[in-house]
């Protein structure tokens, strides 16, 4: 009975040819300055496959790139450091109406700022400062109703 395997093995090592593919294989690199982006939800889960425009500091009514996100909501670019572009660089994200703009510094080539920075619409506002808007909110809104309930006089 072995001999039948054994056979039978043999058989199919000859019969069925096995395709030998060589492949060559070349990997390249090199270093760059780069800057890589993360876009969220505020729920945490990422923004995949967002809109992506980026504005240089020299021309910011043209986009200086655009691209979109990757499933993980990452995005990375190599900012052109030229002197003209020395400033804070916009990245705008947008996804389904839903979005965010951020400003990155870059001086003399490199990082103003070695911190992450979220981007987040009112992260940067102090408690004082968001008081202050939520009173000047209800003064609108007391303004306006006693506008309206003045009694006309003739």
């Amino acid at each position: 009975m072995n001999r039948f395997y054994f056979l039978f093995a043999l058989s199919l090592a000859i019969a069925v040819p096995k395709q030998v593919l060589a492949h060559g294989a070349n990997i390249e690199y090199q270093e760059t300055e780069a800057i890589t982006i993360q876009a969220k939800y505020d729920d945490g889960k990422p923004m995949a496959d967002a809109q992506v425009v980026i504005y240089a500091p020299s021309d910011r009514a043209n986009p200086w790139s655009k691209g979109t996100t990757d499933k993980s909501g990452s995005f990375t670019f190599v900012p052109n450091t030229d002197p003209e572009n020395i400033g804070d660089w916009d990245i705008k994200v947008r996804q389904s109406g839903h979005g965010d703009i951020t400003s990155i510094p870059i001086k003399d080539g490199k990082l103003a700022v070695n911190q992450m920075n979220t981007g987040s619409l009112g992260a940067d506002y102090t408690s004082a400062q968001k008081l202050v808007m939520a009173a000047a909110v209800g003064w609108g809104f007391i303004g306006t109703g006693l506008f309206f309930a003045r009694s006309k006089s003739k």
